[in-house]
């Protein structure tokens, strides 16, 4: 199959409509009704397990041996620890991410009551009244505090408002989209591979594109915390491939062009054979890419497998520079994963042993050692040889 087309300007559109959405984790009912349907615009049924997330089938000559696309729909925010005397609000992340980018956001914090709008600030964020103290007080999460922007000078103004332990906040943002292709905004991670999903899957439809087995598109709603795909993953899917950030970093061979593939995080190596074929289909599709290795990061495709599916994972990433800050990625990179997804999605079995949940070892895959490329030797030249 050529390289199909991706449509740049809906894959935008999408990723501002879906940054548009508050969605961080915990909070995802919204972003799940708006995937939905676009999923069922774009021509498939929709499955929805009881907390919300997305399983929607595109069928293909054949169910067993499915392969899985996945993304998570959720973001980082952060969560009301307690109702404090002066009016404002202590806070938690929710998520890993650092108080120095909470300094200074604009949020919506969600209450039993409605939503108010807030800033998250420094305990001691005025230079006129604490002078250099504004520049040497130190950073974390027990040092900032959420200034509601409603009638709140006590915690009595706060119990009036029904604002509540527990209650959710909403980062805003703040996206900006560049001419020259960058993209710079909180929570590209990851509804820019929410983005890309969709794209390659309307560029698949509008191409009338057939494959060899099923495609299951999977959206998911607790990735920030760990949660992930540990329970959307059915018995027919042999592979999954999750789409998600890349961490263009000093240090990282991660780029905010092309393809990265990530070789490993910190639960370990991801599949040699299935990185390997998406690596090749780039090659053979002109599709540029780069490798990496991510040493505090894991995705979707980890809680799959501390979940119990046995299944082959790959990590496809678009590079973001200041991952879980204000982060940047350029189109390049979202349009190259897409492009990779419709090669992939439409590419032949390799492995037909993988239909199968258990089997004997007669089909199993091997992997090229040392020993391979050693000359043989009289008394070896009868054994059975990995293949190359």
């Amino acid at each position: 199959m050529t390289r199909l087309n991706i449509d740049t300007d809906y894959l935008a559109d999408t990723l501002k409509a879906l940054l548009a959405i508050p969605s961080p984790t915990g909070y995802t009912d919204t972003v799940v009704r708006y995937v939905s349907a676009e999923l069922e615009r774009l021509g498939l049924p929709v499955e929805l397990t009881r907390r919300g997330a997305i399983r929607a089938i595109r069928r293909g000559h054949q169910d067993r041996g499915a392969r899985a696309l996945v993304s998570h729909l959720d973001t980082l925010g952060a969560q009301v620890k307690y109702l404090k005397e002066n009016g404002r609000l202590s806070l938690v992340p929710i998520g890993n991410w650092s108080a120095r980018f909470a300094e200074g956001a604009r949020a919506t914090l969600f209450s039993y009551s409605g939503a108010y709008r807030g800033t998250i600030l420094p305990l001691k964020s005025s230079g006129h009244t604490f002078n250099d103290e504004i520049d040497t007080s130190p950073i974390g999460w027990d040092h900032v505090e959420l200034r509601v922007d409603a009638l709140a000078f006590g915690k009595p103004d706060l119990d009036r408002l029904g604002i509540e332990v527990g209650d959710i906040l909403a980062i805003d943002p703040q996206p900006e989209f560049l001419d020259n292709g960058f993209i710079i905004s909180r929570h590209l991670d990851n509804k820019a591979g929410v983005a890309v999903m969709l794209a390659a899957l309307k560029a698949m439809t509008e191409a009338e594109v057939e494959t060899p087995v099923d495609i299951h598109w999977l959206f998911t709603i607790a990735e920030e915390v760990g949660v992930g795909a540990s329970s959307i993953i059915t018995h027919d899917v042999a592979s999954l491939v999750a789409v998600d950030n890349g961490t263009t970093a000093p240090g990282q061979n991660s780029s905010e062009f092309g393809v990265t593939f990530s070789m490993a995080d910190q639960t370990g190596p991801f599949d040699y054979h299935l990185t390997k074929k998406l690596v090749e289909l780039c090659q053979e599709h002109d599709i540029r890419y780069q490798k990496d290795v991510f040493r505090y990061y894991r995705s979707d495709s980890a809680s799959a497998i501390e979940a119990g599916a046995d299944v082959r994972t790959a990590l496809i990433t678009f590079g973001v520079d200041s991952s879980h800050g204000y982060e940047r990625i350029h189109m390049h990179a979202l349009r190259s994963l897409a492009e990779l997804i419709t090669a992939y999605a439409s590419s032949p079995v390799e492995i037909p042993r993988d239909y199968e949940e258990t089997a004997g070892v007669s089909g199993f895959t091997r992997q090229p050692t040392a020993e391979a490329e050693q000359t043989l030797t009289p008394d070896a030249e009868n054994t059975d040889l990995p293949q190359t």
